[in-house]
């Protein structure tokens, strides 16, 4: 009997936890075949999934193997997607609820193995795993307005943006649907513009709300970067300046977010156990 209390605690502890339910996200590496403003759809030729190991010490191993399909095809996030990427260019993408179907953020990728980074990004930058050219990074919070609100997630009337060069806050903008913010003041030629375009927030840090289950919130972004005076990016721009019919590419980046309900889930789920052992024991 002494030891129900400690365990119903435990369980009521749990109980009170956040409930979230992530719909699937896939990410994958390839090259664009094709794109049909007709059909809002872009496709990928030759698709590899990203995926990561964990071992018992060390850092996690992430890496993109090839999948048995020859090409993925999903709707766009936004219609700047067409002008940004074209065929043959290399990308990274991920699409919600499965391979393909609705890509959420598309990004162009620039460099060469192991360095690759980004330089361009329609969609939602927190869902590409590669690092933005010229050693930016961003921090983006969607606000919520707590009077569109439907289950976990509402409009978002607002994302503060924060831009940062290395760990250096280097600027940030309160952005409105499509307002920008561009940071330029490195001495190297680069620059990153973001444009928030529209999106969702997390219902939770609105007054009166309760935990519930349903989707994570997902928001359209288009970022560009230019990467410094000397790289790879700039050779090509200035070869290809010279040339008849030369296209050229544009911007990005944004490391992905995690739902924080996983490991607190599974902490409590392991004290759970330990206690159940416990009781075992005695």
């Amino acid at each position: 009997m002494k030891h129900i209390i400690p365990i119903t605690i435990l369980v009521m502890c749990l109980c009170v936890l956040p409930v979230a339910a992530v719909i699937q996200e896939v990410t994958v590496s390839g090259t664009v075949l094709e794109h049909s403003h007709a059909n809002n759809t872009l496709t990928i030729a030759n698709p590899a999934q990203y995926g990561c190991s964990y071992p018992a010490a060390g850092t996690p191993v992430c890496s993109f193997t090839p999948m048995e399909s020859t090409s993925l095809t999903g709707s766009v996030p936004d219609d700047s997607a067409f002008s940004v990427f074209n065929p043959g260019d290399p990308v990274v993408a991920t699409s919600l609820g499965g391979a393909g179907g609705r890509w959420i953020a598309i990004a162009k990728l620039y460099g060469t193995a192991p360095d690759k980074s980004v330089i361009d990004i329609v969609g939602d930058p927190s869902k590409i795993p590669l690092p933005l050219a010229g050693g930016y990074s961003l921090e983006l919070s969607p606000r919520p307005d707590c009077t569109t609100c439907s289950g976990t997630t509402c409009t978002a009337a607002a994302a503060n943006v924060s831009i940062l060069d290395g760990k250096t806050l280097t600027g940030w903008g309160d952005l409105v649907p499509n307002a920008s913010t561009t940071y330029s003041a490195r001495n190297d030629g680069s620059s990153i513009t973001v444009t928030f375009v529209k999106g969702q927030a997390s219902s939770s840090s609105c007054p009166d709300s309760s935990p519930m289950t349903g989707p994570q919130a997902i928001s359209v972004y288009i970022v560009h970067v230019v990467p410094p005076i000397g790289s790879a990016w700039q050779a090509a721009q200035t070869t290809s300046a010279t040339l008849p019919e030369a296209t050229v590419p544009v911007t990005t980046r944004p490391t992905p977010t995690r739902s924080g309900m996983f490991p607190v889930a599974a902490i409590g789920a392991v004290a759970l156990a330990a206690v159940l052992g416990v009781s075992r024991r005695e």
